[in-house]
């Protein structure tokens, strides 16, 4: 079902929809921005127009097809351009007109090879407009597409007003970037917007519900240990603006333009911060303890097991302790053994100690119910979990506000059923819960599953904690079986009892003493049950507690107990496991009509996480009355508006569940806020900005025809040069922001796909451009080498260009290099002698140290670094200065086979076999194919036949590794 058009969504597209006009159009998010795209599009869906969709991520591109094939637009529909569809296809796709979806880089290189007429594209529609800068290759696309098309339109569209309010001007930089002269801003508080979602509201219930104890004390350690972290960001960085380091800026920001290696670990921090803040709110106890321990691992060992020198500030605060011993007391505690008092033991009863109140009992012969219940509760305890383990399993506290909303509902439908006979005529009782994530939306449904309806609040959810508890304890043990050596036998786990043997005997010794013998027993039989040998329980002895141990981590006490037994202690009767006997076994097949099937729509609850615009299709299919919001999003409470809005007869009941007092609700307000403040930013800088004049860019084409004139040749006398100035660009290298730039600066882009190198400048340059991550990975697989290798052979002037990006440092540096102390020690402190390697000497080469040796092995290969692609540009115009532009053809050809019609005939198995034989390489495998018709022809060959084609050492290795197997047959 199509949601239909408010009176705000008719009145933007009557503003946008004129072809004669380009167009930048600001929605606030939730307001229906692809439902405008989609109505647009249906408008200009016509055979004789061409019109391209750009920027468009594979899901968006799916729903917006999904979505114009539900309004009509079927034939064809919206066609979408791939990697895998070839030239051909995609030149007969461009002519026959329509709705086109292409990616920016497949579109540019098909601009610049002529393969669309770009004089007859009808229109652009651009999305995401908030990523157009200078840099990107949207840009790029509309200059050639101005260039050549005056008369086409250009859509752009964004619904991220926060993007555009960083920089000086940044909606006058998009408009001058996408070349528009118009701008319409629609946020929620717009007079059309306001007026149309206010008539119709729904039915609201706000849900604040506290967190609990340890929560709220993991809350508090971790906003602590954020404005530790941001005062320490101040402190080693002077120079930033300050104002915006605080801790609402750090909910949605994670200050990635700062630099430093310092200031990089603490930026790192932050955002490790930041998720454990909601990781908190949305996971369970188990899985947020869990990833505590993996950030402690994480933060104190490296990848090579050896001990982390420079950790986390954060970490070593107390109010990290605070984070990691409440985040334990939420899953489970331990119980120590408490050390010998002068005190007789008969006179100190634990009052906690369930066992030791039954044994009293039974001694007086007293069994009452709650002697009873207290049994029970022992024998509930899994034999899975160690001893001296109390699961505590906290859930969280939304799980109960949910099942409690969840019964109010269904009694709320029971009620309407028994007022009215008939069905209500708009929606349906299905039942909608939003979550913020997919991990989220798992939770809950496996919450909905297991829930346990008659037990009380807080524990409703014990199963489903067990099983986690369960799973838990498993990658506990995995973890001790990996870190013991495999010729230790595991250690024994024995618990020792809190009876001294000096007790004198009496009535509370014999029940305790009974109680021992009935737990070494139900031990040994547990034991033999699961096939292992009877173990040996420790006897009632006073505990002696080393003081060291005190300090020891409570979880190496599990570990050793869970090495201690079966390794099928954990996995054997799993739940899965039961769950899949039970499906196979026939009493499934008999109640298959019972259990499964299709579900009434008042019987199902759907769990969705927050997407995008899909949302609101979902609205519109499942037509809900009762919608959940388990955690609080700003978009989707205006998509339940417009949803509430497009359909009037229906009565919608929203339940908004949030944390009180908490950063959900803090983050919340202040993403509100923030949208506000952006959207007056930009209607500011509507009502002042100055419109940019865009100049044609073939004004100074004859100058740049009287630039290639050379006095040194001939005086300038010379016959004139009239080919434009051009360089020659592989297709990979489209990703990234350089030939933008250079195209930007004058020079004619010529896309191909080059063996050798990456930009041809003249028929004697070749650069091979490499960012910071592409060198050091390229430098671990040895491909520079083989580059470098290949522009020795064909070019005169090989050149390595190493490009840093803009805003980021300038250096090489790693974060040990920077961290290192460089003074020098004194007379008082004099330096220590090393007995042994340091850890530099043990460390792999710098990339320094492997730049010398490539210098060393290719001379003429020369080095050049640039700070930005801004740079790299500038550099690439100087070196062409009075140079003879470079042939294209010649470039391709260079490193690939001369013949046009290579790899025509070629058995490619064959191919791909002579490329494994030892001596053949991606360089000589032509070669070895010319002279060679068969890779039998080539193993029929003799040694000296074999090294005349791949050399010397080359033939021999080869040679030897095809006749390895005829010298063993003739051995025998």
């Amino acid at each position: 079902m199509m949601p239909i058009l408010l009176p705000f969504h008719k009145s933007i597209l009557e503003e946008i929809h004129d072809p004669a006009t380009s167009d930048l159009l600001i929605l606030a998010r939730g307001l229906g921005l692809r439902r405008t795209i989609c109505t647009l599009m249906q408008i200009y869906d016509s055979k004789q127009s061409l019109i391209l969709l750009l920027n468009a991520s594979p899901e968006e591109e799916t729903a917006i097809g999904d979505e114009l094939g539900i309004m009509g637009c079927r034939r064809p529909g919206l066609r979408i351009v791939g990697y895998e569809m070839g030239k051909r296809d995609r030149q007969d796709l461009y002519k026959n007109g329509g709705l086109i979806s292409v990616t920016s880089r497949i579109l540019i290189v098909d601009m610049l090879q002529s393969d669309i007429p770009t004089e007859l594209i009808t229109g652009l529609i651009v999305l995401h407009a908030e990523k157009v800068t200078a840099l990107s290759l949207e840009a790029f696309i509309v200059r050639l597409y101005r260039e050549k098309n005056k008369a086409g339109f250009l859509k752009a569209f964004s619904d991220q007003p926060e993007h555009i309010t960083s920089g000086m001007s940044p909606l006058k930089n998009i408009m001058k970037e996408l070349q528009l002269r118009r701008v319409h801003i629609y946020p929620r508080f717009h007079e059309d917007v306001k007026n149309t979602l206010e008539t119709r509201k729904a039915d609201v219930i706000e849900l604040y519900q506290r967190l609990t104890e340890p929560m709220e004390a993991i809350h508090h350690a971790i906003v602590q240990c954020m404005t530790i972290t941001l005062s320490e960001l101040k402190r080693s960085n002077k120079t930033l603006e300050l104002d915006d380091l605080n801790v609402e800026s750090a909910y949605f920001r994670s200050f990635d333009a700062v630099v430093g290696p310092r200031t990089k670990q603490l930026v790192g921090d932050l955002a490790t911060l930041r998720r454990l803040l909601t990781y908190l709110l949305s996971y369970d106890a188990l899985a947020f303890h869990a990833y505590l321990e993996t950030l402690v691992a994480s933060n104190t060992t490296t990848v090579t097991g050896a001990a982390k020198q420079h950790q986390s500030p954060w970490m070593l605060t107390d109010a990290a302790n605070i984070i990691f011993s409440t985040a334990k007391r939420r899953c489970y505690v331990l119980t120590a053994p408490k050390p010998t008092s002068s005190v007789p033991e008969s006179q100190v009863i634990d009052v906690d100690d369930e066992d030791a109140w039954a044994a009293l009992d039974e001694a007086h012969g007293l069994t009452g119910s709650n002697s009873r219940d207290n049994g029970k509760k022992k024998e509930e305890k899994k034999s899975w979990v160690p001893d001296n383990m109390s699961p505590v399993l906290e859930e969280l506290p939304k799980w109960d506000l949910l099942a409690d909303v969840l019964q109010e509902i269904e009694e709320e439908l029971m009620r309407q059923e028994a007022v009215s006979t008939r069905p209500p005529t708009r929606g349906t009782n299905t039942v909608l819960v939003m979550t913020s994530s997919p991990r989220s939306s798992t939770l809950v449904s496996e919450f909905l599953g297991e829930m346990d309806g008659t037990a009380p609040k807080g524990s409703r959810g014990r199963s489903m904690m067990e099983r986690k508890l369960r799973t838990y304890l498993y990658w506990k043990g995995q973890n001790a079986r990996q870190k013991q050596p495999r010729y230790q036998p595991p250690p024994r786990f024995s618990i020792p009892q809190p009876q001294s043997s000096s007790q004198p005997e009496g009535e509370i010794s014999e029940a305790l003493k009974r109680k021992d013998k009935t737990r070494q027993e139900r031990s040994a039989n547990r034991r033999r049950v699961r096939g292992g040998a009877p173990m040996t329980v420790a006897p009632s002895k006073p505990a002696v507690v080393d003081p060291k141990a005190e300090s020891r981590d409570d979880g190496d006490d599990i570990a050793v107990f869970l090495a201690s037994q079966p390794s099928d202690l954990l996995v054997s009767s799993d739940a899965d496991a039961l769950l899949l006997e039970t499906l196979l076994s026939s009493e499934a097949e008999i109640d298959f009509d019972t259990h499964y099937g299709l579900l009434a729509p008042s019987q199902t609850v759907v769990v969705r996480a927050y997407t995008d615009d899909t949302d609101d299709q979902i609205l519109a299919e499942l037509q809900p009355r009762f919608i959940v919001m388990f955690e609080p999003n700003l978009d989707f409470v205006r998509r339940i508006e417009v949803y509430r809005n497009s359909n009037p007869g229906m009565g919608v009941r929203v339940y908004f569940m949030v944390y009180q007092l908490c950063c959900e609700e803090h983050k919340y307000l202040a993403g509100l806020r923030r949208e506000k403040e952006s959207f007056e930013k930009l209607i500011k800088e509507r009502g002042s900005m100055l419109l940019p004049i865009f100049e044609d860019k073939h004004a100074g084409k004859s100058d740049a025809v009287i630039k290639t004139i050379s006095t040194r040749l001939a005086g300038g006398r010379k016959e004139l040069s009239t080919v434009p100035s051009q360089v020659i660009v592989d297709m990979r290298e489209f990703r990234s922001t350089l030939p933008s730039l250079l195209h930007a600066s004058g020079l004619l882009v010529i896309p191909a796909t080059l063996t050798v190198g990456d930009y041809i400048l003249t028929p004697d340059i070749c650069v091979e451009r490499k960012s910071i991550p592409d060198l050091v990975a390229s430098f671990n697989s040895g491909r520079l080498y083989t580059q470098c290798e290949l522009m020795s052979v064909h070019y005169k002037q090989p050149i390595l260009l190493i490009e840093f990006e803009e805003n980021k440092s300038f250096s090489l540096e790693t974060v040990a290099e920077s961290a290192k102390s460089y003074a020098k020690p004194t007379s008082k402190y004099p330096a220590k002698k090393s007995t042994g390697p340091t850890d530099s000497d043990r460390a792999p080469p710098s990339i320094q140290s492997k730049l010398v040796l490539l210098m060393l092995h290719f001379p003429r290969v020369r080095i050049i670094w640039s700070s930005s692609p801004y740079g790299t540009a500038d550099i690439f115009n100087d070196l062409k200065a009075n140079a003879f532009e470079p042939d294209p053809n010649r470039a391709i050809a260079i490193g690939a086979e001369e013949d046009t019609e290579a790899g025509a005939g070629i058995n490619a198995a064959a191919e791909e076999l002579l490329r494994c034989l030892p001596g053949v390489t991606a360089k000589n495998v032509k070669y070895v194919m010319n002279k060679v018709g068969s890779v039998r022809e080539l193993c029929e060959l003799d040694r000296k036949g074999v090294q005349d084609i791949l050399g010397v050492e080359p033939g021999n290795a080869c040679y030897d590794f095809m006749h390895r197997g005829e010298r063993k047959t003739g051995s025998l």
